[in-house]
């Protein structure tokens, strides 16, 4: 096969996505394949802004944020059996993974 396989990961909790990115990069090496990463991008903040009051005291504010982190990691040199470790792989729910071949 040897292709090379993209994994990214984005969660809202950056422990989940490094303890997910070591599960992974663990269970691809036990198969034989070569991994590059994680490679951590940049982490996309949102800021909401909410009025304190209803009707009164515009100036009184608050403001929350939402930030995402991502990591990516290649995979090289991958046979069916890493394929078949990827898919048998159980990772927390709070993390979102992305696969392209």
């Amino acid at each position: 096969m040897s292709q090379r396989i993209r994994i990214k990961l984005k969660s809202y909790d950056h422990n989940l996505v490094d303890k997910s990115a070591e599960k992974i990069a663990k269970s691809v090496k036990s198969t034989g394949a070569v991994v590059s990463g994680p490679i951590p991008l940049p982490t996309h903040k949102k800021v909401f802004t909410v009025n304190r009051s209803t009707f009164v005291n515009k100036t009184a504010r608050e403001q929350f944020e939402l930030s995402t982190f991502k990591r990516l990691m290649d995979v090289y040199n991958s046979t069916s059996k890493t394929i078949d470790a990827l898919m048998r792989l159980e990772l927390p729910s709070g993390v979102e993974v992305e696969i392209k071949v």
